[in-house]
């Protein structure tokens, strides 16, 4: 009884401790948005990535205090007789093997292979056909302008409701599907999901804030960098190995991606020019904004590398479907931005968009093929892991480049065409060099 207590002590403490840096972030966002110094500087996006940081402290800050006094105390092996509050407890912070034991799989049978070349076929496919409408869509979502009720046309800026309307979706599409099926919703508990959330989360603002400073041609094809990243992630969170020439192909899609930046300078769209600027001016916000949009699809490969890395990591350990995945991480994702959203000063601006028919519409394909898309992500993942991932996105990539710059007429140059071609010829030695490659002994990978 006298524990019991003391634990419901210790988490009214952390409920009052999400309230007071609730209501911090809620005046710091308040101040940022009355002072016209910072909401309209070309680096306004620092700030603001600061303040959605703080908003998830809300949730981040207090729940780690109560997992390490939870622990600390052996909360989990005292307990006799499970109540409603310990089971809770459980599946948040309850304890799950640290290991992660070696991926090393053992050798597939000739049918066994046959089978994973058709799986692999089919979510390459599914990969393509939901992150092509998602560009799109999100292109348009933040680059055009919308008829509001009132007749008035804006431009949609908040980036932190599309991430929470896009992870609420596939909240409710991985959970619906579960229990249809009958499983459960938690493949262990949720504490250890919420590391790739939060980068999850990270990413993803990044990603929508970039095409406010650059080009979506650019932002996609500059995803391709993300090899590299994973690979080292992979080799830091699951001990992978990798051989030489897969570094070696990896350097090279990364060098086509430099001459496709370098390139691209038509390419690049700064959204941040003021009219009547003068031409001084104009041209210090145009690389004010480049710098903008390199910082932020840099944050972008460096969050979304862990996760997709991280997630391997978690499917290694086994008990974890790729439904599981995706419920838990969009379980954790949805607390994480709703916390920064829901008491933001903002948001009633924010939400006025959803009044607009079309834009309504919009954000709600664009969420419903994020789902899909996500389910496609963690099952490619669970099946082949994050490299092989990546390489399905990285020629996802180049179909959205293409359809892009069909659709919204973006120019790409010749040396940016030539860094395009190296990236596919170094994927494409790269498969080749799978083919010639011995079995991968135990301990090590084979891409």
């Amino acid at each position: 009884m006298r524990s019991n207590v003391i634990i419901w002590v210790v988490i009214a403490s952390c409920i009052l401790l999400m309230w007071l840096i609730g209501r911090l972030y809620h005046e710091l966002l308040y101040a940022y948005e009355q002072s016209s110094t910072l909401t309209n500087i070309e680096y306004s996006w620092l700030f603001r990535l600061l303040l959605n940081v703080t908003g998830y402290s809300t949730i981040l800050v207090p729940g780690f205090i109560l997992y390490k006094y939870l622990h600390k105390i052996n909360y989990f092996q005292k307990i006799t007789n499970p109540s409603c509050l310990s089971r809770c407890l459980q599946a948040i912070f309850g304890e799950w093997d640290d290991r992660i034991p070696d991926p090393a799989k053992p050798s597939k049978v000739e049918g066994e292979k046959r089978k994973d070349s058709i799986e692999l076929l089919f979510c390459f496919t599914g990969l393509m056909g939901a992150y092509l409408v998602w560009g799109l869509l999100q292109e348009k979502i933040m680059t055009q302008k919308y008829v509001m009720p009132d007749g008035s046309t804006a431009r949609f800026s908040d980036s932190q409701l599309l991430v929470f309307v896009n992870r609420l979706v596939a909240l409710a599409v991985a959970a619906l599907r579960l229990r249809a099926s009958g499983r459960a919703l938690l493949g262990g508990p949720l504490y250890p999901f919420s590391y790739s959330a939060l980068t999850n989360v990270l990413s993803a603002w990044c990603q929508y804030e970039a095409l406010k400073y650059v080009s979506f041609p650019v932002q996609v094809l500059s995803k391709s960098c993300k090899v590299i990243p994973v690979m080292l992630m992979g080799a830091v969170l699951s001990r992978h190995k990798y051989s030489r020439a897969e570094w070696g192909t990896a350097a090279l899609i990364s060098l086509g991606m430099a001459l496709f930046l370098l390139g691209t300078g038509a390419a690049v769209q700064v959204m941040t020019l003021r009219a009547g600027a003068a031409a001084a001016g104009a041209a210090a916000g145009a690389a004010a904004g480049a710098a903008s949009g390199a910082c932020l699809l840099a944050l972008y490969l460096c969050c979304d590398s862990f996760t997709s890395s991280w997630q391997a990591a978690l499917f290694a350990r086994g008990g974890v479907s790729a439904l599981q995945m995706l419920c838990a991480v969009n379980c954790c994702s949805c607390a994480l931005s709703a916390a920064a959203l829901l008491q933001a000063p903002a948001l009633a601006a924010a939400a006025r968009f959803l009044q607009s028919p079309m834009f309504a519409a919009d954000c709600l394909v664009l969420s419903l093929s994020s789902a899909l898309g996500q389910l496609f992500i963690y099952r490619t993942i669970f099946k082949f892991g994050a490299v092989v991932f990546t390489i399905i996105m990285t020629l996802r990539q180049a179909a959205s480049v293409l359809l892009s710059c069909a659709v919204y007429g973006h120019a790409v140059s010749g040396p940016a065409a030539a860094g395009v071609l190296l990236v596919f010829a170094a994927l494409a030695l790269r498969l080749y060099c799978k083919q010639r490659a011995p079995r991968a002994p135990p301990g090590g990978t084979a891409l």
